[in-house]
């Protein structure tokens, strides 16, 4: 799938994913197939997916469990080899980085949060440590009271106090134990943090103070974030621009007010029907029937036509292309035909950390390039 732009603001862009795909070999052991006259099996985690993150913006990605999400955040960062496609940083194709001196510099500038505060930290380590070995790794600061220094800075910054460092990890609860994750992401200096579900492990209140300290953050530091979730009121609390995925591929993009307020295809309108919101009360609601295919075996023309109450022939033969419709880019036929209603929806009920009255978006636009 290849986004076309809508806010035509490619020069501001600081992250560019065009046609973007990853396929695991999940075949049995070549003796097996041999034995049993099977071909190899693939399984497409991501297939053809294409998105630009404007600077100092937030792209959001959502969908079910399954349909590629944190796949795509460890393909961006380098944790995974693409199949095919590009990931452009800056204007620079970091396929065509392939020595250490070439990638390093780069690779400073991105950084990872990931979802389980309790793994992703070295038990062994006091947290001092771990704050300073990227500051170490990258050479941003020598002798070791610049770097004890510069790590009371950042425990200072997530709102933890310099005496912390000499702690252990299991000594936090999980809400100081993320703010130390993302305080070890900033320690590189970083200008883009992927941010891979970093709540969902959190309780509400705590998800609300992470959420708050991020866009915090996000205003004080120009910070440019791409964050993964299924959770929607998280990532129409956080987010500018959203694009859903289903099955590996992106079926809906746009700025947040216009998905969360007027959303086209019809699995975003049944994801957002599936939110619990008392403003709500008594509307009609589409459920989501059915279950995600297999990514080893997806089905034919477009993914959703078995769970599309709107599908027909076209939909189960070809595999739509995205078209633009107002601020929104969308891949469904019956959009592009106009079988399916451009209803509005209401806007979404208070996320957390959200006063009554704020909108969802700060920006208009889109992330499509």
């Amino acid at each position: 799938m290849t986004a076309g732009s809508i806010s035509g603001r490619d020069r501001d862009a600081l992250l560019r994913v065009d046609g973007l795909a990853k396929e695991f070999d999940v075949s049995p052991p070549l003796l097996n197939r041999v034995f049993e006259g099977a071909g190899r099996v693939m399984l497409k985690a991501v297939d053809g997916v294409s998105f630009t993150i404007p600077r100092g913006r937030t792209f959001g990605l959502v969908g079910e469990s399954g349909c590629g999400k944190s796949t795509v955040a460890r393909l961006v960062v380098g944790l995974y080899g693409p199949t095919r496609g590009r990931i452009e940083f800056e204007g620079v194709d970091l396929a065509t980085l392939k020595t250490r001196a070439e990638i390093e510099p780069v690779r400073r500038r991105w950084q990872m949060i990931f979802q389980d505060p309790y793994a992703s930290l070295n038990p062994r380590w006091r947290v001092e440590d771990i704050i300073a070995e990227p500051i170490r790794a990258h050479h941003l600061a020598r002798g070791q009271t610049a770097i004890a220094t510069r790590v009371g800075h950042l425990l200072t910054q997530v709102g933890l106090s310099p005496a912390d460092g000499t702690k252990f990890p299991h000594e936090f609860s999980g809400g100081q134990r993320q703010r130390i994750s993302i305080a070890r992401a900033l320690a590189s200096q970083p200008d883009f943090l992927v941010c891979d579900e970093p709540t969902s492990a959190l309780d509400v209140s705590v998800q609300a103070q992470i959420l708050n300290l991020m866009k915090e953050l996000q205003r004080s530091l120009g910070l440019t974030y791409l964050f993964i979730s299924h959770d929607l009121a998280v990532v129409y609390h956080i987010s500018d621009f959203v694009g859903v995925m289903y099955l590996g591929r992106l079926v809906e993009w746009s700025d947040a007010r216009t998905l969360f307020t007027t959303p086209r295809h019809p699995y975003t309108r049944m994801l957002l029907d599936a939110i619990p919101d008392l403003e709500m009360t008594g509307r009609a609601r589409t459920p989501v029937a059915g279950e995600v295919p297999s990514p080893i075996s997806p089905p034919s023309g477009c993914h959703f036509h078995p769970r599309c109450p709107y599908a027909n022939d076209r939909c189960r033969r070809e595999a739509p292309l995205p078209i633009r419709t107002g601020a929104t880019e969308v891949a469904c036929h019956g959009v592009e035909e106009e079988r399916i209603p451009a209803g509005a929806r209401p806007t979404l009920g208070r996320s957390p950390g959200r006063s009554p009255g704020r909108s969802p978006g700060r920006s208009q636009g889109s992330p499509a390039a």
